[in-house]
C-alpha cells in the first residue's frame, strides 16, 4: 500500500542515506543487539522498502520503528546529513494511521492531555500521593521506577505560567520562558532558577498563558495532528517574544525543528557569563558529572554550554560518556520498553559511579528521572542552571549577609 498520509519519509530523506554504516556505533539499539535491523541504516532501508512496494507497514515494520529511541545519534554522526529524527516521525505516522489499536489510541489520548493543565494538575496531584504511600511496592516495575526517578512532589502543584517578570537590570530583550507540560509542576525549581538567571542577564521573562506542551511525545508516537495542532498554539503564544528559552532538552529539540526562535537555556546563561552580565563564582570542593541528553548533544549540537555552566558555578566537570550514548528514558520508551530502557540506564547509571562523583547535572528531564531511579539515594541530580543559579545565591549571601537573595516565582516582580 505504500504511504498514506502527507508526514511520510520522503523519497528525498531516504535517498541521502548512502549505506555507509558510519551510525552504526552509535545507535544504543544496534549497540544493545548487534542487529541490524535495529539500525539506523536498517531502518531507513525498511522505509524505503515500504515506499518503493517492496513492503508493507506491518508488524514487522511497526517492530522496528517502534524499537529506535530517536536519541539521534545517528543524525551527529552521518556525513550525508540523513534527516533521521524527522524521517522517523514520519515512518511512526504511518504506523499510527495503517495499524490503528485501541492501545494507540489510548495512548494518543493520554498525551492529548500533556496540553490540559488541569490534567497534568491532577495527575501531579496523584504522582504525589502514590509518593507519600509508596505506592512503588505494588505498582508495575516500569511505573514505579518512573515514581522513583521523580522529585519529590508538591500536594499543591504550583506554576510560572502567566508570569511576567522585568529585567534586573538594564533590559535586553523579552524571553518567552517555554513551561511545558510536566516540567512545569515537577520541575518548578529548574524554571525558578531560569527565571532567576534571565533577569539577572538583562531579559524580562514572561511566560504566556496561552502556550501548550510542545507535542514532541505525540510527534514521536506518530500522533502527527496532535502535535501539529501543539506547535500552532505555541507559535501564537510566543509571537511577541524576542527568544524562546527552553530548560527542557527535549521540547527545546522540538521547538526549534519547528522553526520557533528557541534556544537552550545553558545557551544563554553562557552567553551572559562569557559576557560578564553573570558572575564566574569561586570553587565549590566538588565534582559535578555531566549528562548530555540525546536531544541536547545530537539534536540541537549543544555540548560546550552546559559544562561552561557547571564551571562557571565552580564545579569541577567530570565527564561520564564521551560518546553520548542514550541513557534510555526516552521519552515514553521507558514505559512502552522497559527492558532496553532499563538496560541502557543501568549503563549510564554505572558512567556516573565510574566517576565518583555524587552531584550529576542533566538538562533534561527524562533523563534526570532515569538517572535518579538508576542511582538510588546518595547522589543529586540536577539540571546545570540549578547548580549555578544556587552557587550564585550562596556567593551572594556570603557577600551580603544582611541581605535576602530572593526566588522568583509565579508573579514576582
Amino acid at each position: 500500500m505504500g504511504w498514506v498520509t502527507p508526514h511520510a519519509p520522503t523519497r528525498a530523506e531516504l535517498d541521502a542515506c548512502v549505506q555507509c554504516g558510519l551510525c552504526l556505533p552509535y545507535c544504543p539499539t544496534f549497540r544493545l543487539t548487534g542487529d541490524e535491523t535495529a539500525s539506523p541504516r536498517g531502518r531507513l532501508t525498511a522505509m524505503a522498502a515500504v515506499q518503493d512496494g517492496v513492503a508493507t507497514v506491518d508488524g514487522v515494520f511497526e517492530e522496528m520503528m517502534g524499537f529506535c529511541l530517536q536519541c539521534r545519534a545517528c543524525e551527529a554522526v552521518c556525513p550525508s546529513l540523513v534527516p533521521f529524527g524527522r524521517a522517523m516521525e514520519g515512518a511512526r505516522a504511518e504506523v499510527a494511521a495503517q495499524r490503528p489499536t485501541v492501545g494507540r489510541r489510548l495512548r494518543h489520548a493520554g498525551l492529548g492531555l500533556l496540553g490540559n493543565r488541569v490534567a497534568v494538575k491532577l495527575a501531579t496531584l496523584g504522582a504525589a500521593v502514590a509518593q507519600r504511600v509508596h505506592a512503588e511496592r505494588w505498582l508495575p516495575r516500569p511505573v514505579a521506577r518512573g515514581l522513583a526517578g521523580l522529585r519529590r512532589l508538591p500536594l499543591r502543584p504550583a506554576t510560572v505560567v502567566g508570569g511576567d517578570w522585568p529585567a534586573a537590570g538594564a533590559q535586553v530583550g523579552v524571553a518567552g520562558l517555554f513551561a511545558g507540560c510536566v516540567m512545569d509542576p515537577w520541575f518548578l525549581d529548574v524554571h525558578v532558577a531560569t527565571i532567576e538567571l534571565l533577569r539577572l542577564a538583562g531579559y524580562r521573562v514572561v511566560a504566556p498563558v496561552a502556550q501548550t506542551c510542545c507535542g514532541a511525545l505525540a510527534a514521536h508516537d506518530g500522533a502527527a495532528a496532535q502535535a501539529a495542532g501543539f506547535a500552532l498554539r505555541n507559535a501564537g503564544a510566543f509571537a511577541g517574544c524576542d527568544v524562546v528559552v527552553t530548560d527542557s532538552a527535549g521540547c527545546g529539540a522540538h521547538l526549534k525543528d519547528l522553526g520557533l526562535p528557541a534556544v537552550d537555556v545553558t545557551e544563554v546563561v553562557a552567553a551572559a557569563i562569557a559576557a560578564g552580565r553573570l558572575p564566574t563564582l569561586p570553587p565549590q570542593q566538588e565534582a559535578a558529572a555531566i549528562q548530555d541528553p540525546c536531544h541536547l548533544r545530537h539534536a540541537q549540537r549543544i555540548t560546550t554550554q552546559p559544562r561552561a555552566v557547571l564551571q562557571a558555578a565552580g564545579y569541577d566537570v567530570t565527564e561520564t560518556d564521551p560518546a553520548g550514548l542514550c541513557c534510555g528514558a526516552a521519552g515514553i520508551y521507558s514505559l512502552l520498553r522497559p527492558a532496553p530502557s532499563a538496560e541502557l540506564g543501568a549503563r549510564k547509571a554505572a558512567q556516573v559511579v565510574a566517576t565518583g562523583a555524587r552531584i550529576v547535572a542533566s538538562a533534561n528531564p527524562g533523563c534526570e528521572m532515569q538517572l535518579r531511579s538508576h542511582l538510588g539515594a546518595g547522589y543529586r541530580v540536577a539540571h546545570p542552571v540549578e547548580l549555578y543559579a544556587e552557587a550564585r545565591r550562596r556567593a551572594a549571601a556570603v557577600a551580603n549577609p544582611d541581605s535576602t537573595v530572593g526566588r522568583a516565582g509565579k508573579g514576582e516582580g
